[in-house]
C-alpha cells in the first residue's frame, strides 16, 4: 500500500497563541532562566560531591577551555564581553584561593559557579516572540512558494501563481495524524536525522504545516553567525547549542534547560546525531546527552504525581531525505580527514553568508528535485510504541505502564545508572526507526550501486586508495550498471515488504527512468558531479569522495552483500 502525502495545511490544534507552551515559557523567561541556572548549579555541586577542591578544579578547567576557545575559535555571534567575563572569573578564583577558611573558599567557588551557570543559561535560552514566529512562517511559506511557482509556471504570472504548493515539493508522509493527536495529550520530543543546515528551517515549516504549536529546539550556535538564519532561528523558537563548549558546567546547564522545558510542557526537537552527518550515513551513534533529558523529565513528571497521559512524553523519529546536500563536499572531507580525535570543525563554508543561502534557495526551488520528510511512529521514552491515545503497547499488543519502569519498592525513584541504560535503549530504538522510515530516492540507488561496483572491481584497494582512483579506472558499462541497479532495487523492495525501509514514489518507475532520474538529481549543484554519463553512454564519476557520501545513505541494510 502506497503512503499518502500531506497535500494541505492542517488546522492548528491550538488556535490561540496564548495557549502555546512556548509563549507561556517566553512570558516567564527571566524566572525560567534563573531556575535553570540554579538547578544546573545544584547538579554540578552534586557531581563534585560538594568538595571545594574538586569544584575548584572544575572551575579552573572551564576557565582554561573557555579562554582557549576565545583565542583559537572565536565566532561572530560570541558576546563582546567574553574576555572581560572570564578575566573576572580568573581574578575571583585567585582571590578565593587566598582565603584561609575552607568554608569561605567553598562559598566563594559556589558564587563563581552560579555566575557561570547564569551566563550559560541566559546564552542558551530561546528568545521566542509569537509575532516574529507568525511573520517568519508567512515569509518562509510565501518566499518558497513564489520560487517554486517561478520554476513551474512560465511568465510574469508565476510571481502571483498558487498553482504549485510547497507540499508538492516537500513530501510529508508517515504518522502525521498520530503526532497531532498526541500533541494535544502530552509532550512531543521530535528527533530527526540531520544532513544539512536547511534541516532546522525545514522542520520548523513542517511543524507549522501539521498544525502543531511551535516547538523549542536546540540549534547550533554557529547558525546564529549568519544574519538571515539568526532571525529565523530566534523566531522559530530555537535555543542555542554551542558545540565548542565541552566543559561540565555548560553541558549540565544545557541538559537542565532541555529537561525543564520538556517538563514545562514545551514540545521539543533536537537532532540526536548532535551535528550534521559528515559521512552521509543515517546516524547510528547518537549523542545521548539531550536524549537523556527526555527520560529525566518523564521520571520527574511521575515523581510529581503526574501519572496521566498529560504528563507523558512521546518520542517521534523523523527522517529527512534530499537528493543532494549542499555541504556534502566539506562534510565528507571532514569525515575522511578526521583522525577520531576531538577537534574543531570549520563550520558553514557553503552557508557562510546570507547571499550564498539566498542563491542556493533560488537554485533549489527552481529545479525539480524533491525533499521527503517521513514522520515515524511515536514511542514512549523506553522505545515502546504508543497508540493514538498515548498508551504504551508491548510487542504482543498489550498495554504496559511506563511509570513502572521508574519504580523501586513501590515508589518512583532516581536511579542514574538505570536512566543511563534507558537512554542507551532509546538511542538504539531511534536508530532502528530511522532505518525503517528512511525513504530511498533514485539518487541513493545509483550512488550506492556505482560505488559498490567500483569497489568490487578494485578489491585490493583500501577506502582511501579507492577514493584516489583515477577517473579512467572508474568507468562502468551502462548495461552492467543497469543490471546491478535492478538487483539492488529488488533487494530494497524485499526489505520494504518486511517493513524495514520505505521508497519514494518515483522508485516505482521503469529501471532506466529511475537511473536517469537519479543521475539528473544526485549532487546537482556540485562543481564536480558524483555521477555522470560519458560520451560513450557509460557511467563514471568526477568525484569519488562525493559518490561515497551519497552511497552511504544506503549503508546499514546489508545491501553490500549483493556485490560479494
Amino acid at each position: 500500500m502506497e503512503e499518502k502525502y500531506i497535500k494541505h495545511r492542517y488546522e492548528p490544534i491550538l488556535p490561540s497563541k496564548e495557549e502555546w507552551p512556548v509563549v507561556k515559557l517566553a512570558r516567564e523567561r527571566k524566572e525560567f532562566v534563573k531556575k535553570v541556572a540554579d538547578l544546573a548549579e545544584n547538579r554540578i555541586l552534586k557531581q563534585t560531591g560538594n568538595n571545594p577542591e574538586i569544584l575548584r578544579e572544575e572551575l579552573e578547567t572551564t576557565l582554561y577551555r573557555e579562554k582557549l576557545r576565545i583565542k583559537q575559535n572565536p565566532w561572530v555571534v560570541d558576546p563582546d564581553d567574553e574576555g572581560e567575563f572570564w578575566g573576572e572569573v580568573k581574578s575571583s578564583l585567585l582571590h578565593i584561593s587566598s582565603e584561609e577558611k575552607k568554608t569561605s573558599r567553598f562559598e566563594g567557588y559556589k558564587s563563581v559557579l552560579n555566575k557561570i551557570t547564569n551566563r550559560y543559561a541566559e546564552e542558551i535560552a530561546s528568545n521566542f516572540k509569537a509575532t516574529h514566529y507568525k511573520f517568519t512562517r508567512s515569509v518562509v511559506t510565501y518566499g518558497f512558494s513564489r520560487l517554486l511557482n517561478a520554476a513551474r509556471v512560465k511568465g510574469i504570472k508565476s510571481i502571483f501563481s498558487n498553482q504549485y504548493t510547497l507540499q508538492d515539493k516537500i513530501q510529508i508522509t508517515g504518522e502525521t495524524d498520530q503526532i497531532r493527536d498526541l500533541a494535544t495529550k502530552g509532550t512531543i520530543v521530535m528527533v530527526p536525522t540531520h544532513f544539512s543546515n536547511l534541516d532546522s528551517i525545514l522542520i520548523g515549516w513542517i511543524i507549522s504545516v501539521l498544525g502543531l504549536p511551535p516547538f523549542i529546539y536546540g540549534a547550533g550556535l554557529n547558525l546564529f553567525n549568519i544574519s538571515i538564519f539568526a532571525y529565523f532561528m530566534n523566531a522559530l523558537g530555537a535555543y542555542k547549542v554551542d558545540r565548542r563548549k565541552k566543559n561540565l558546567m555548560y553541558l549540565e546547564t544545557l541538559k537542565t534547560y532541555s529537561k525543564e522545558a520538556i517538563q514545562f510542557g514545551c514540545h521539543s526537537l533536537f537532532f540526536p546525531g548532535g551535528t550534521r552527518s559528515r559521512s552521509g550515513t543515517i546516524e547510528s551513534r547518537l549523542k545521548l546527552g539531550l536524549l537523556s533529558t527526555a527520560i529525566e523529565a518523564q521520571r520527574a513528571n511521575y515523581q510529581a504525581g503526574n501519572n496521566e497521559i498529560s504528563g507523558k512524553i512521546f518520542i517521534v523519529p523523523v527522517t529527512i531525505n534530499y537528493h543532494f546536500v549542499l555541504e556534502a563536499p566539506s562534510l565528507i572531507r571532514d569525515h575522511l580527514s578526521s583522525t577520531g580525535q576531538e577537534r574543531y570543525y570549520k563550520e558553514n563554508d557553503e552557508f557562510s553568508t546570507s547571499y550564498k543561502i539566498s542563491k542556493f534557495l533560488v537554485k533549489f526551488f527552481t529545479k525539480g528535485s524533491d525533499i521527503s520528510v517521513s514522520i515515524g511512529k511515536a514511542m514512549d521514552v523506553l522505545g515502546n510504541y504508543v497508540d493514538k491515545d498515548g498508551r504504551t503497547i508491548d510487542k504482543n499488543g498489550r498495554q504496559i505502564h511506563t511509570r513502572d519502569y521508574f519504580m523501586s519498592d513501590g515508589v518512583v525513584t532516581v536511579d542514574q545508572q538505570r536512566e543511563e541504560e534507558y537512554t542507551n535503549m532509546l538511542g538504539k530504538r531511534i536508530v532502528e526507526e530511522f532505518h525503517k522510515i528512511n525513504r530511498v530516492f533514485s539518487s541513493h540507488l545509483v550512488s550506492f550501486t556505482a560505488f559498490e561496483m567500483i569497489k568490487r572491481k578494485n578489491q585490493k584497494l583500501d577506502l582511501f586508495e579507492l577514493l584516489r582512483l583515477p577517473e579512467e579506472d572508474s568507468i562502468i558499462p551502462y548495461e552492467e550498471f543497469k543490471k546491478e541497479c535492478q538487483n539492488v532495487l529488488n533487494a530494497i523492495f524485499e526489505l520494504k515488504s518486511q517493513g524495514l525501509i520505505k521508497t519514494a514514489p518515483h522508485m516505482n518507475r521503469d529501471i532506466e527512468e529511475i537511473i536517469s532520474h537519479g543521475m539528473d538529481n544526485v549532487g546537482m549543484y556540485h562543481a564536480k558531479r558524483p555521477l555522470v554519463m560519458d560520451s560513450s553512454g557509460n557511467i563514471t564519476t568526477q568525484d569519488m569522495s562525493l559518490l561515497y557520501f551519497y552511497h552511504n545513505r544506503l549503508t546499514g541494510y546489508g545491501l553490500e552483500k549483493l556485490f560479494k
